[in-house]
């Protein structure tokens, strides 16, 4: 059994995903990504509860401050900050309209953390997606998450989630 901590003020799940799904921005550019997020942090504080970057989408959850769930203007700061000085492929009128480069998709997915059960789920979720994606095949083998801050804390062991070669079959999407 994971030891989690347990779920205080609020708690959010974020998928957000670079407008081409072929990119892979987010690891050649994690660097930019890590000092853009630890701005945007010493701005507007949350505290980071797991994350995963890859590719072309990244997930994290979020716990906000008490009386805070201004996380729309954080993400909104972190794309910005990052996408600043880098070049897009030529992004569509609209995006134009909206002063947005086309390296974002304009929209990410937010789910509010509902106990500690979900949180477990969705921390496990995080942990395990390079290895769904086929990136990795131990989880800890993917240096750009949180799993191994988690390892380091002892809330997970080294090999947890297996090796995916010692497993028959195909699964996923």
């Amino acid at each position: 059994m994971s030891r989690y901590r347990r779920v205080r003020g609020r708690t959010f799940f974020f998928t957000v995903v670079l407008e081409d799904r072929s990119s892979t921005l987010l690891v050649d550019q994690a660097d930019r990504l890590r000092r853009m997020y630890r701005t945007v942090f010493e701005r507007q504080p949350f505290e980071t509860i797991a994350i995963c970057i890859l590719p072309d989408h990244l997930h994290a959850i979020w716990t906000l401050p008490e009386g805070d769930v201004d996380f729309s203007s954080r993400w909104n700061l972190i794309k910005g900050g990052f996408s600043r000085g880098l070049q897009a492929v030529a992004p569509s009128m609209s995006k134009l309209k909206k002063r947005e480069k086309g390296i974002w998709q304009r929209r990410y997915w937010e789910h509010a953390i509902r106990d500690d059960a979900d949180l477990e789920r969705h921390v496990d979720y995080i942990h395990f997606n390079p290895v769904k994606h086929g990136l990795v095949t131990p989880v800890r083998d993917w240096s750009l998450s949180s799993f191994h801050r988690y390892v380091k804390q002892g809330a997970l062991p080294v090999d947890w989630g297996g090796d995916m070669r010692d497993i028959a079959g195909q699964f996923g999407e």
